[in-house]
């Protein structure tokens, strides 16, 4: 389908455009307005984040708003040595300059920084942030959100019961989130997330792993333009169960859901042994993968794709992306972080939003 492919667009030799590779011109009425949370400030995020707007071409495909602190991200301007780019203190997300880096603060006084230290402060602000952000986006002021690495547990502290962007963004949409880890080498969802590996057995069921299958189809048709996906499910047990030897669950519990949805014409196949499924290279072979747990899905991705790979939170009421690291406290501050993954994860959010827009496009010329 048509997108713009951002990623195409202004691919990189470190962060450039190779020779003769320009960008379309684009109104700046027609810039995805990409909503941008802080992430815990004593990590890498608003390292990462003005690291990747540094390039002012990065302004020519989308408006960024960063829900944080000015004070917080003039100290890092000037630690990144970065003079000339150009952030702008707004109200609100109405209000934003669209040739500018926007800043919205969250956070009432100081917050110091403590490079590499879990600190009360850096999780509230990165919760208000995070808060801020989201209630934006559900009342359609940005068009897109791109979530910078957070400590759980600092943020826990100050909002209880917090396991993550991914289960908060959820509840607030009132939406079962699917995580669709995404690559140029793989995408691959996860049917359990965040939950110990102790509990993976009694939590998937074959119905969670019909909704799992159904949400994937859904959104590599509407998010990626695949027209007819081809889906792996991964068993959860060594050698797929071995026909029950090494466990039940495969033919219990996963069969009979890729058989259902086999039924409502979705190709989805297995169950696969996860290390022969990854070491002959048969991933190559589907759009899509799903595994049966965290580990299971993070371990082969992040092992191919860790420098570009990103976070999609398909099936909510708006685009949500992330970098597919953490915040990165060994280096923090020291200006060595790498932001090729969260430039990806802004590339990723305004291809889809332009692959939505080209879909919806689509339905309006047909119904006219």
């Amino acid at each position: 389908m048509g997108t713009l492919n951002y990623e195409l667009i202004l691919s990189q030799k470190g962060i450039g455009i190779p020779a003769g590779e320009g960008l379309k011109e684009m109104s700046e009425r027609e810039k995805t307005i990409v909503g941008i949370s802080i992430g815990d400030v004593n990590g890498i995020g608003p390292e990462i984040i003005l690291k990747t707007f540094s390039d002012s071409r990065m302004l020519d495909m989308c408006a960024p708003v960063i829900y944080g602190s000015i004070d917080v991200l003039q100290e890092y301007k000037k630690i990144l040595h970065l003079p000339d780019l150009p952030l702008y203190s707004i109200s609100s997300a109405t209000d934003l300059k669209r040739n500018k880096v926007n800043i919205i603060d969250c956070f009432e006084g100081k917050v110091d920084l403590e490079f590499g230290q879990s600190t009360a402060a850096a999780g509230e602000l990165a919760f208000k942030s995070l808060e801020k952000l989201t209630d934006d986006a559900l009342a359609s002021k940005v068009d897109v959100i791109v979530t910078a690495p957070i400590n759980k547990r600092n943020v826990s502290e100050f909002y209880s019961g917090f396991t993550g962007h991914t289960g908060y963004i959820s509840d607030r949409c009132e939406k079962e989130a699917l995580m669709i880890l995404c690559s140029e080498k793989m995408k691959i969802a996860m049917t359990t997330g965040h939950i110990s590996l102790s509990k993976v057995s009694s939590t998937i069921t074959t119905e969670l792993i019909i909704r799992r299958i159904e949400a994937l189809h859904k959104s590599l048709m509407q998010d990626f333009g695949i027209d007819r996906p081809k889906i792996a499910v991964l068993g959860l047990n060594p050698h797929s169960g071995e026909h029950g030897l090494l466990g039940s669950e495969e033919e219990k519990v996963i069969l009979p859901a890729i058989s259902q949805v086999k039924t409502k014409r979705i190709l989805a196949f297995g169950p696969y042994s996860s290390d022969g499924f990854f070491g002959s290279g048969n991933y190559t072979n589907f759009d899509a993968i799903l595994a049966m747990y965290h580990d299971q899905a993070l371990i082969p991705f992040k092992t191919l794709s860790f420098e570009d790979g990103v976070n999609y939170s398909a099936g909510l009421d708006f685009i949500r992306t992330s970098p597919d690291h953490g915040t990165a406290y060994e280096i923090a501050g020291q200006k060595l972080a790498s932001e090729a993954s969260f430039r990806q994860a802004v590339y990723k959010a305004c291809d889809i939003f332009s692959q939505r827009k080209s879909e919806l496009t689509e339905s309006e010329e047909v119904i006219s």
